[in-house]
């Protein structure tokens, strides 16, 4: 049995596929880790949200932007942009089943050595308390008042950790976080504006991944989100959005061994795609 750990597939189906058959990719022995933004962009959508539901206990997931986005779409609070490829989704005989599931994934996912987020986390958090906000904002999605959650989780405010955080604009900034951050000030501050690549980083933002808890020591972070970095591997940080949707790759980690698996994006009308 290995367990491979799939950098953003964000509607890449038949990227996807051509992936799975590369590592022989058996589902009744192996596990799938998808880092989040399982749709949108790529033409599949709907069958790469399909495929990982079926996948069962098979496929851990944790949530993306681009996901949340579809569920606020859904629920009317959001409108589908003219890039967006989840209308199937909206239209789909099965869109209720496949929703609710999508709403039931975790923020945050830690076995062993490993940890699994979209985006990132904060420096200021300890793995204890990243899974406890992780939790937090699991709960309000999972449940009755989720819209309204959805609602309110929009915004680029507050964008500096404060452990006085209450309500929404604790929940939003969690959010904002562990699904949408890149880099961070010299204060620890989320900035939206840079999607670039580790060369052209202006003075006073680092990369979020090269600061730390003490208590993330033995952890090895998993991530996507930052397809301008490309496969970024160090000895305790993997990204792996190497960029499908924009016509580049689509990258397969082997947590077993760390061995590193690409295919050229297989979908037409997307390898030509500038990001």
């Amino acid at each position: 049995m290995s367990t491979y750990a799939i950098g953003d597939l964000q509607g890449c189906f038949e990227s996807l596929q051509v992936l799975l058959a590369k590592i022989d990719f058996d589902s009744a022995r192996d596990q799938l880790w998808l880092v989040g933004d399982i749709v949108n962009r790529g033409p599949g959508s709907l069958e790469c949200l399909r495929f990982v539901r079926s996948l069962g206990k098979r496929a851990t997931v944790v949530l993306g932007n681009h996901d949340l986005h579809l569920l606020a779409v859904a629920e009317g609070i959001s409108k589908v942009g003219k890039r967006d490829t989840i209308q199937p989704i909206l239209d789909a005989p099965d869109r209720n089943d496949l929703l609710e599931w999508l709403r039931h994934q975790k923020l945050l996912h830690v076995d062993g050595r490993y940890l699994m987020v979209h985006a990132g986390l904060l420096p200021q958090w300890s793995l204890t308390q990243a899974l406890g906000l992780a939790a937090e904002v699991e709960e309000l999605l999972r449940g009755s008042v989720h819209r309204t959650f959805l609602k309110n989780m929009y915004g680029n405010e507050p964008n500096r950790w404060d452990d006085k955080l209450l309500d929404s604009a604790r929940h939003r900034l969690v959010t904002n976080v562990m699904t949408r951050m890149r880099v961070l000030s010299d204060r620890n501050e989320l900035d939206f504006e840079f999607k670039g690549e580790l060369a052209t980083i202006p003075p006073g933002l680092v990369p979020w991944f090269t600061r730390r808890h003490p208590s993330f020591a033995d952890k090895t972070i998993l991530a996507g989100h930052w397809s301008a970095l490309g496969l970024h591997v160090t000895s305790n940080f993997i990204g792996l959005d190497s960029g499908c949707a924009w016509g580049r790759q689509l990258t397969a980690l082997r947590l077993e061994d760390r061995a590193i698996f690409q295919v050229e994006c297989a979908e037409a009308g997307v390898r030509d795609r500038e990001e």
